[in-house]
């Protein structure tokens, strides 16, 4: 249905604190920019999708949020307790979902919620702890009226979407820095640092994948189940953000299998260059436990000993001494032990 548009109040600040963006549109353009407690009644005009984006509200915005849009009570109870694992339930015909984020900060994965509350005519979105901002996809959205004209719906695949994109910066960012470990794994041992830095990796990878492992549910209900604010024509695309989550696992569980050769082959390497050492040392002790024997035995203060008086015995121990010597370097350089 083509509604007139209005012009769109753009510049009109949003005062409620929390609240990054509400804005009604229609045929995928933005009309007004508008307050909290008129989210309602935009929603009932013909045509109107109202889109709010929330970012850690306290609870009485999300009190005025719930009035507006008749939300249900739990689900507003766990928008407002950031600490729910990714999940999709339905009340009565709105839909409530949870997907986690994540962002790589000094080093270290740090993860987000973002709650989203979807039903006829609006979507909430609330976000909470690290997350990028969902500008850009209001942006790229608004940039696309044809495609947001497809509805809430098309709205929620684009957030599902812009928050899988989000866990591939983190996965490079890590990629470069196991790739750069990795390097050195076969040059040296690694130290104490970059051992604690593979571990907290492998750690924090495991996490990532437990966070996301639950959005392929989500994505495979948007995908086949009946839901009425899912339209038919949109379940490819939920299809599309499935097999993204799925690449996204695939290349988590290929980085910790690297990450857990990269410790396991230093450990090899370390042994390695232990053995060599140990050979050395070895190869060394036997060249010098020949001399040290023969002098032991000579220079013991007895009256009677066989050649010592001999006028050439002195001669002929240094001899002995040194073809013993040079005879065992030979056969440990042969053997590579020096």
């Amino acid at each position: 249905m083509n509604v007139p548009s209005m012009p769109a109040s753009r510049s009109e600040p949003v005062s409620a604190e929390g609240v990054v963006a509400a804005g009604a549109y229609v045929d995928g353009r933005r009309v007004a920019n508008i307050a909290i407690s008129e989210a309602s009644s935009w929603r009932a005009k013909p045509g109107h999708v109202v889109w709010i984006g929330l970012h850690e509200p306290d609870m009485a915005l999300l009190g005025a949020v719930q009035k507006q849009f008749d939300l249900h009570e739990l689900a507003i109870e766990d928008a407002n307790h950031a600490h729910q694992r990714p999940k999709i339930e339905q009340y009565g015909e709105a839909l409530f979902i949870v997907a986690r984020t994540a962002q790589l900060i000094e080093g270290r994965i740090a993860f987000g919620e973002t709650h989203i509350f979807v039903g006829d005519g609006y979507l909430v979105s609330v976000r909470h702890g690290a997350s990028t901002s969902y500008t850009p996809v209001r942006e790229r959205c608004e940039s696309c009226p044809r495609a947001l004209a497809r509805g809430e719906d098309y709205i929620l695949y684009a957030i599902l979407d812009f928050i899988v994109d989000n866990y591939s910066p983190v996965l490079e960012s890590i990629s470069e820095e196991v790739e750069g470990i990795e390097d050195d794994v076969l040059s040296k041992p690694i130290s104490k640092a970059q051992i604690e830095r593979l571990y907290m990796l492998r750690r924090d990878l495991l996490r990532l994948r437990t966070a996301i492992g639950p959005l392929v549910e989500v994505c495979r209900r948007l995908e086949h189940d009946e839901l009425s604010m899912v339209r038919a024509a949109m379940q490819p695309l939920f299809r599309d953000v499935t097999d993204h989550v799925r690449n996204i696992q695939e290349r988590i569980d290929s980085m910790r299998e690297v990450l857990a050769f990269a410790f396991e082959a230093s450990l090899l390497v370390g042994q390695a260059q232990e053995t060599a050492v140990s050979k050395k040392l070895a190869s060394w002790l036997a060249i010098i436990a020949i001399p040290t024997a023969l002098a032991g035995i000579y220079g013991m203060n007895f009256k009677h000993m066989p050649e010592l008086e001999w006028e050439y015995g002195y001669y002929l121990l240094l001899g002995v001494m040194l073809t013993a010597c040079g005879s065992l370097y030979w056969r440990f350089r042969r053997a590579g032990w020096l």
